[in-house]
């Protein structure tokens, strides 16, 4: 691995959400279901205002040192019945752009999800990653997640 970035994190901005989608569709998953476009669709922008005012969602960008957003990650703290009405954290659309990987940035970024939702008071904190995303599994258990769940999708 090469040497770890210094990087910030912060929440992502308006003027953020072109990078965000392009580190979205960046593989051959992303490219299918995103649409890279110049202008960039308004359904982006409706549901990055839509993040923006949910309280317990939060959409985060890794910044380094120049000011360039080189990650990004959204935070999901979910209350529930379950484990004696433990909240949870769900970490979704972890991303490093190209460029960055293998610096430390994702897991900058995953550490950062974990001390959030701990501090937040999650008894557990859980992702979901494509099965066919096998360096992105092997990522997630060098972390210390354990494969537990089948996860199902049914898309409308």
């Amino acid at each position: 691995m090469a040497a770890v970035s210094s990087i910030t994190m912060r929440p992502a901005r308006r003027d953020d959400v072109g990078i965000i989608v392009g580190m979205l569709a960046d593989d051959p998953l992303g490219r299918a279901r995103e649409r890279l476009e110049e202008p960039l669709p308004p359904c982006y922008f409706r549901a990055f205002e839509a993040l923006e005012q949910a309280s317990n969602i939060q959409l985060v960008v890794a910044e380094e040192g120049g000011g360039a957003v080189v990650g990004c990650l959204q935070l999901c703290i979910l209350p529930g019945l379950s484990s004696q009405g433990a909240s949870r954290g769900l970490i979704e659309d972890v991303r490093v752009a190209t460029h960055c990987r293998s610096r430390g940035i994702g897991e900058q970024l995953v550490q950062w999800a974990i001390a959030e939702a701990r501090g937040k008071g999650c008894k557990l904190v859980e992702l979901l990653t494509h099965n066919t995303r096998v360096d992105a599994q092997r990522f997630y258990v060098r972390l210390g997640f354990q494969p537990s769940h089948v996860g199902m999708t049914l898309r409308f």
